[in-house]
């Protein structure tokens, strides 16, 4: 049986299961405790507060520094059938005044406002007299000061805990290290909390770093291979914005630019036509994407360096968050390099020095030559023994050695300074540097003292990096960048784990071959058509397209075909009240489809299913043909199923047991084979997946069952 998070998930939007550890979250907060969720951009997070909010009595309330993200989930969650708004700036008082009225008679389930109206008397006020079930403080990150958005207005958010003590917090946020986490929670207050942290790996992004030169070349070879996919540009410069606008516009793309300099009547006109699908690129600076929620964006160019990796991986974060796979480029040079640094010399003394080690966290990653994704989680804390294969160093591998003695010198003379060595002074220890700062530590007497000296400098600064890439070595920003062991580097000194290292090549960046071409290009016909009826619904109604159904829903519709309530019903993504709304219409132009297609020799599917089957044939499992082809493996289930009914596979004894076939078949037989799959499943009382009745199907159609 179905528990009420999971019931309300299905019902308003749509989706048969929580991604991993929403449902552990959604549990936490709905029991009542203080909760911190660390949750990549594009993970679910806005699932963690709004379900616990449809479970719990009374209103949410949902702290969010951005306009845009309070616009777009209140329209959203609007079209799901949830009572939700939001109050900013964007208001007038008459507006807001019949807002808080809602608030105080119990007509709102979520409530979403700025931390400067959360703090004002009146909100306050009325807080106090309706009945609040919880808090969610999204972009918490911006609480700390060691955060990389850190905002002053959130640093009075921990009075939340003083004027409502009993009611429990949610803090959420893509991007925190360490030791800004522990600031969060310290900063909020939280009172025995929950920590959840999720894997930061994003797959379905490729990540690929390029040398700055010929960049509008590139990027127009980079566009050919990306026809009609929504993307962003981000851009250092208003001027290079609107500069990389114009060279794209006359090269025949529908591109536009968002910058500071604007007004806001014309950056919110760019803002709409992007997210209508009227624009397909948009050039922008940092700020715009912050709390967009747009599911197509395909792809995320950085025509220059940004100024650490939170930011970086932000932004590539407004890539592929559907789940299907998106695309990433940076464009590197030293000379960006010194124009962040630049940028940072305005900054007090700690703020500053703690910028600049971020940024040159940055700087190894695009100059790295491990893979790429390593670099990225190790930052995070997460780390992953095998390469991702999908960025570029991953398909242009540099040649490898056994660094583990190199790795045990460094961590050793680490641990015998006591863990009081920035890099630089590391160095100069392991190489027997006779440096007035080694001299008055007495680091000359440590044991470890002078083992490198056979390795450059330049080597040595190059192999540590590595090892803080990899995450077998931390960085204490708060203790003046010194290094620090972890875990990992504990198995490797004390327990003799294997490190593998790279051999030091020439400073060119890493990976200069193009990008991997995607294993198919999301489309087909059928998607096309329903994309376009997406597109003239959401014109018709005046919202994006994708807050009507995301791509990924479009295109397990392509797949799967539904033409009833009920199958309909079972796409992920298509809850009762979209259903109601927007189903029928889909329906009709899948039947359409299927019509003009009769006679033409392929079932209405197409040829995606049989791009499966060649990869079935290579001996790839369901699970990685639906990572290789960004789908849902319930939907390459369904491919395998059509696959056997046309004589293209001979058997499914690998995916479905004569015993399932038996008890699956036993209920075909008393509700017959045309019955929906959710009459079967809920005649089976859950006990089989959706997947296995669908080839149970399969199987006794081709054995000529008629009942």
């Amino acid at each position: 049986m179905l528990s009420e998070p999971q019931k309300i998930l299905k019902r308003f939007f749509g989706y048969e299961q929580f991604r991993p550890m929403q449902q552990d979250v959604v549990q936490a907060a709905v029991s009542g405790r203080d909760v911190l969720v660390l949750m990549p951009t594009g993970g679910g997070k806005s699932i963690c507060y709004q379900v616990p909010a449809l479970c719990l009595p009374g209103l949410t309330v949902v702290v969010s520094p951005l306009i845009a993200l309070m616009q777009d989930q209140v329209e959203a969650l609007k079209r799901n059938g949830i009572s939700a708004a939001f109050l900013n700036s964007s208001q007038d008082w008459q507006e807001q005044a019949a807002i808080e009225r809602q608030c105080l008679n119990g007509e709102l389930k979520l409530i979403y406002v700025s931390p400067e109206k959360l703090l004002t008397d009146n909100f306050q006020y009325i807080l106090s007299k309706a009945q609040i079930s919880l808090f969610a403080i999204d972009e918490a990150h911006c609480i700390s000061f060691w955060g990389h958005d850190f905002r002053l207005e959130y640093t009075q958010l921990g009075k939340i805990k003083e004027l409502f003590p009993h009611v429990p917090l949610m803090a959420l946020t893509a991007t925190a290290d360490k030791l800004t986490r522990q600031d969060i929670l310290q900063q909020l207050r939280l009172e025995q909390p929950e920590v959840f942290v999720a894997s930061f790996d994003r797959p379905n992004l490729s990540l690929t770093v390029h040398p700055a030169q010929e960049r509008i070349k590139r990027i127009l070879e980079f566009l050919e291979d990306h026809p009609f996919e929504a993307g962003i540009i981000y851009c250092l410069s208003r001027k290079a914005c609107e500069q990389v606008a114009a060279r794209l516009t006359a090269a025949g793309y529908k591109a536009g630019y968002y910058h500071a300099a604007l007004s806001h009547q014309q950056r919110s006109h760019t803002q709409d036509a992007f997210l209508k699908d009227d624009i397909q690129i948009v050039c922008a600076t940092v700020a715009f994407g912050m709390g967009i929620d747009k599911s197509n964006v395909r792809w995320v160019i950085h025509y220059n360096l940004p100024k650490n990796i939170e930011s970086y991986y932000q932004e590539i974060g407004r890539a592929g968050r559907d789940g299907l796979a998106a695309d990433t480029l940076l464009f590197y040079s030293f000379a960006d390099v010194m124009k962040q640094r630049s940028m940072l010399e305005e900054l007090p003394d700690q703020r500053r020095e703690l910028q600049e080690a971020k940024l040159e966290r940055l700087q190894q990653y695009a100059e790295a030559h491990i893979c790429r994704r390593k670099v990225l989680l190790a930052y995070f804390g997460e780390v992953q023994d095998e390469n991702c294969g999908n960025c570029d160093v991953c398909r242009n591998p540099h040649q490898s050695f056994d660094g583990t003695v190199l790795a045990q010198k460094a961590l050793s003379a680490i641990v015998r300074a006591k863990e009081t060595l920035p890099i630089s002074l590391l160095i100069d220890v392991l190489r027997g540097g006779d440096t007035e700062e080694v001299r008055r530590k007495g680091l000359f007497k440590i044991k470890t003292y002078g083992s490198g000296r056979d390795v450059h400098p330049l080597d040595w600064r190059n192999y540590i990096q590595q090892l803080i890439n990899t995450g077998l070595l931390e960085i204490a920003y708060e203790q003046r960048q010194h290094l620090r062991l972890n875990e990992n580097s504990r198995e490797v000194l004390f327990n003799g784990k294997k490190v593998e290292l790279y051999k030091v090549e020439s400073p060119a960046v890493a990976g200069l071959g193009k990008p991997k071409p995607k294993a198919e290009a999301i489309g087909g016909e059928l998607f096309n058509r329903l994309r376009k009826l997406r597109k003239q619904l959401a014109d018709e109604q005046g919202v994006p397209p994708y807050v009507i159904f995301s791509d990924k829903t479009l295109q397990e519709m392509a797949a799967d075909q539904p033409v009833t309530e009920d199958s309909m019903l079972q796409v992920n993504g298509v809850g009762r009240q979209k259903m109601s709304t927007y189903g029928h219409d889909f329906i009709t132009e899948i039947m359409a489809f299927q019509k003009a297609q009769k006679g033409k020799g392929e079932k209405a599917q197409g040829a995606t299913h049989l791009v499966s089957l060649e990869l079935l044939q290579q001996g790839l499992s369901v699970e990685q043909i639906a990572r290789q082809r960004g789908m849902h493996p319930t939907t390459i289930y369904s491919h395998v199923a059509t696959l056997y009914e046309q004589n293209r596979l001979q058997s499914l004894n690998s995916y479905v047991s004569e015993r399932e076939l038996e008890a699956i078949g036993n209920a075909i037989y008393v509700h017959g084979i045309d019955s929906q799959l959710k009459q079967l499943f809920d005649s089976l009382h859950g006990k089989y997946p959706y997947h296995k009745i669908r080839l149970a199907i399969a199987f006794y159609k081709k054995k000529g069952m008629k009942v």
